[in-house]
Parts: structure tokens; C-alpha cells; sequence
């Protein structure tokens, strides 16, 4: 992302394009910026001066191999957010980021660096996610926590760990705790939802096979 003042195209120009293209199709996870999170690694410049990076990553970081067959990415150069919820950039020490999206911090960055540069044209982007995560717990082969790095469904959860065991009954409870980042309430104000495997081999009740969020719990019982 870009800061609003740098960017060329505005956000009302871009969706009325893409609706030339696409017409009125959604699709999963465009239905908000992804807000910043603890151990994400972000990359920061600014035209003409560069990267940013106070101490910049050297590798891949922020846990390594993850669980769910996801594997670290690329992140020379990067900087992490660390547990405090800060960054450490050049010429403006650490600043606290938790909770913004990338089109934020570019504005609250440019903001900052107006104090160094002469008007700086700033560019944040996340180079790997690390804080999106769900946990699976109870009757399936491989509980655990996974790394949420593509829309899932919560059938595609229970496979990704292993499918049920043979005590399963299979009835699913999902706790929608949040992420320490976001409230965990569904549009219903709910922070629980159930879901019976067996209705959907049955094909009843397929909208109940909702999309998982970061810091879902889902019990298998």
C-alpha cells in the first residue's frame, strides 16, 4: 500500500474498474484490508532513500516451518512486529503498529517521515503473515494450531488436520475467541457457531460451512 496522498488511483476508481471486469463477484477475504498482527513481516521504503528496515530480516522469520504444510517465505529485508506490537525503522525509531491496515501506515508513516524528507512517498508491504492462525482441537488426527494463510472452510480445516478419528461424532463447535487483534463476534454477535458434518453429506444446511477466521477454535466432539 501506498499512502492516500501518493496514490494515483483512489480506492473509488479502482472498485468501479474492477466492477467493469467482474461484475458483482465476491470472493472470500476482500471483504476487508488485512490489519497488521503480532510477528508479521513488513516491508517499509521510501522512493529515492530505499528500505527502511532498522535491522532488516535476513531470512525467513517469524516461526520458520509451520504447521499445515505452510513453509516460511522470502522476508530479506523485511522488519517484524515484534510481541510489543512495534517496528524499528531508520531515522524515526519504533513505532507501533498493531492493528493497522497497510493503507494506514502508510499514511501514519508518511506523517512521521515528513519531519526527515520533503514530502516522502512511502510504500508498506506485508511480505509474510504471520499472525493469522486458527486452532483445531479434539477428534482429528492432527490437532493443532495452523497458519490461516489462504481462505478455509471448516470441512477443508478438519482435513487439513488429518479428517476426524474413529470416535468422532463428528459435530463441530466453532469459538470465535479473536486474534488479540480483532474482536472474535460474528456478524450475528455471536461467538460460537455449530456445525454437523453429517447435515452436509447429506447437503443440508451447506451454509453453515462457513469461513474460518484468525483465532477460530474448532472443537471436534
Amino acid at each position: 500500500a501506498q499512502s492516500t496522498a501518493d496514490a494515483v488511483a483512489d480506492v473509488a476508481t479502482k472498485e468501479q474498474l474492477r466492477k467493469e471486469i467482474l461484475g458483482d463477484a465476491t470472493f472470500p477475504g476482500e471483504d476487508a484490508e488485512y490489519v497488521i498482527g503480532y510477528g508479521d513481516v513488513l516491508g517499509v521504503s521510501i522512493y529515492g532513500e530505499g528500505n527502511m528496515a532498522a535491522a532488516p530480516s535476513a531470512g525467513a522469520t517469524g516461526g520458520g516451518e509451520q504447521q499445515g504444510g505452510a513453509t516460511s517465505a522470502n522476508t530479506a529485508g523485511g522488519v517484524v512486529v515484534r510481541m510489543d506490537g512495534r517496528i524499528s525503522l531508520l531515522h524515526v525509531g519504533d513505532v507501533n503498529v498493531v492493528g493497522m491496515t497497510l493503507t494506514q501506515l502508510a499514511d501514519y508513516l508518511k506523517k512521521l517521515y515528513a519531519t526527515v524528507y520533503s514530502d516522502p512517498v512511502i510504500t508498506a508491504v506485508l511480505m509474510q503473515s504471520n499472525s493469522r492462525r486458527y486452532t483445531v482441537m479434539g477428534q482429528v488426527n492432527q490437532p493443532g494450531v495452523f497458519p490461516l494463510d489462504y481462505p478455509i472452510t471448516i470441512v477443508q480445516t478438519i482435513a487439513r488436520s488429518g479428517g476426524f478419528t474413529e470416535w468422532a461424532k463428528h459435530d463441530i463447535t466453532v469459538v470465535r475467541a479473536g486474534d488479540g487483534v480483532k474482536t472474535g463476534a460474528g456478524e450475528d454477535g455471536k461467538n460460537t457457531l455449530r456445525f454437523d458434518y453429517d447435515d452436509l453429506v447429506k447437503g443440508k444446511k451447506l451454509d453453515k460451512n462457513v469461513y474460518i477466521k484468525s483465532g477460530d477454535i474448532i472443537i471436534v466432539h
